[in-house]
């Protein structure tokens, strides 16, 4: 389940904790019922998002979810927040990203561009010999506000550098 809690500061929790999500449908059961690695995106409007990954991350949907703040909603009232119910972003098995998750999100240097930086294996099957690489891709966002992570890149296909880098 991924929890939230007022803070006094950047490092100091000041309050109990309060479930704003639990594994609910199928897509975050995969391999056991998980909500985890919450990320906190803002769009260009102000807009607050938490992104996710659902299911055990050794499953190949292991895959983002996304959680929205109602618009002028407490982010420490639970009913505030509005669970997607279907994943926003998911394997690609001819692009070899099996069970992409865990996500982290940065803006190119100049500002201008965002970007997803993520992990997903190459191959079917996790164990202990199917190894997680980190991958990264530019994003854009949808008419509504919501981010569009499109598809996981192919493995192999070269991908530009974020803008203003040297």
């Amino acid at each position: 389940s991924i929890y939230i809690a007022p803070m006094s500061n950047p490092w100091t929790i000041e309050g109990s904790r309060i479930r704003i999500s639990t594994p609910t449908y199928e897509w975050e059961k995969n391999g056991a019922p998980i909500n985890e690695g919450p990320q906190v995106l803002i769009n260009p409007q102000g807009k607050v998002f938490v992104v996710f990954s659902g299911s055990g991350f050794w499953s190949d949907d292991y895959a983002l979810g996304l959680l929205s703040l109602r618009d002028g909603g407490n982010p420490l009232e639970p009913t505030d927040w509005i669970k997607k119910s279907t994943p926003v972003f998911t394997r690609n098995d001819q692009a070899g990203a099996y069970g992409p998750g865990h996500n982290g999100f940065f803006k190119s240097r100049d500002g201008l561009e965002d970007w997803i930086i993520y992990h997903a294996r190459e191959r079917p099957g996790g164990g202990d010999t199917n190894f997680r690489n980190p991958r990264m891709q530019k994003f854009t966002w949808n008419e509504d506000g919501t981010p569009n992570f499109g598809e996981p890149v192919p493995i192999g296909q070269p991908v530009a550098a974020p803008s203003g880098e040297f």
